[in-house]
C-alpha cells in the first residue's frame, strides 16, 4: 500500500514538469505576432467578451487547450486556425507566458452566488 502512495507521488511530481520547459520570454516574443490581437498583449484585455482572458491561467491548462485546438478534439474555427501551425515547443512557450502575467479574472465565491429565501 505505501509502495503505492509513493508510485503515484513521485508520479504526481514529475507530471507537473513537463511543462516547466517552456520559455516565457520566446512565448512573450510569439504571443506578439499570434495571440495578441485577440487577447490583448499580456493575455488580459481581449478585443471581446467572446474571447477568454489568458494571463494567469494554469501553464497545464492552457498547453492542453493548445493541442486540443491543434487536433480538432476542441473546436474553435479561430483556434484551429491559430493552433495548427504551433509547434509543441511553441506551446509550451505560450502557455508559461500567459501562466506567468497576472491574472485579471476575478472569482466569485459560491456562497455569493446562493440566494437567500426565507
Amino acid at each position: 500500500m505505501r509502495a503505492t502512495i509513493l508510485i503515484y507521488a513521485i508520479a504526481a511530481a514529475f507530471s507537473t514538469s513537463a511543462f516547466a520547459g517552456g520559455d516565457p520570454v520566446a512565448g512573450a516574443e510569439k504571443a506578439k505576432t499570434v495571440c495578441a490581437a485577440c487577447h490583448g498583449a499580456d493575455g488580459n484585455s481581449p478585443i471581446s467578451p467572446e474571447f477568454p482572458k489568458l494571463g494567469g491561467q494554469r501553464d497545464d491548462y492552457l498547453f492542453h487547450s493548445l493541442k486540443a485546438y491543434k487536433s480538432g478534439a476542441r473546436k474553435n474555427p479561430i483556434m484551429a486556425g491559430q493552433a495548427q501551425s504551433l509547434t509543441t515547443k511553441e506551446m509550451e512557450d505560450l502557455a508559461a507566458y500567459y501562466a506567468g502575467q497576472h491574472s485579471t479574472l476575478h472569482i466569485i465565491p459560491l456562497h455569493r452566488l446562493a440566494h437567500d429565501e426565507r
